[in-house]
């Protein structure tokens, strides 16, 4: 008896950690990833994660640069005190090659969730809003500034499938950002 509480115990614990990982593009080929993205959506499971333009999460991906050792470097940019500011973050690869750990407003989890490495790439990080544990702000990368309806809906789809509730706030396929590139 007390083996199957354990068990029971166990499988709960586990199952509850599974529920706030995203599932991975398998078989990433990171150096595929290199190169210029631009950001064109932008969601999250709690709108202050986004809401203004200088929110912790509002960041705009110019550019992927794999390292030899198969780390990211990730240039962005983002609105501090009425300008854009260019910065980047080193994301340390995981045994899984499509998750990254990244620190950044604290240690954070990166998962790639779908990419065609020549137009589109899906990608969210852990990002628990102030008072909650778990929360998840995800991103659509494309590789020109181009709107694509077919590649906007297909992330929304993929949003749909993450164990958190999440929703589109910012869509910048119109190009009216004025911190992106």
């Amino acid at each position: 008896m007390k083996c199957l509480l354990l068990s029971l115990g166990l499988a709960l614990v586990c199952g509850l950690q599974a529920a706030t990982l995203p599932p991975t593009m398998e078989d990433l080929d990171i150096r595929q990833v290199a190169g210029t993205w631009h950001s064109m959506a932008m969601a999250a499971s709690d709108i202050s994660l986004l809401d203004s333009e200088t929110a912790p999460l509002r960041v705009y991906v110019q550019e992927l640069r794999p390292t030899p050792r198969d780390n990211l470097e990730i240039i962005l940019r983002k609105r501090e005190n009425h300008a854009c500011i260019e910065g980047n973050i080193m994301a340390q690869r995981t045994e899984d090659p499509a998750v990254f750990m990244v620190d950044y407003q604290g240690e954070k989890k990166i998962s790639v969730l779908d990419t065609d490495y020549t137009h589109y790439m899906f990608f969210c990080m852990e990002a628990p809003a102030p008072g909650t544990e778990n929360g998840m702000m995800c991103q659509y990368l494309a590789r020109t500034l181009k709107a694509d309806n077919e590649v906007m809906e297909k992330f929304d789809r993929a949003l749909q499938t993450l164990p958190v509730h999440i929703r589109i706030i910012l869509d910048l396929t119109q190009g009216k950002e004025q911190c992106r590139v």
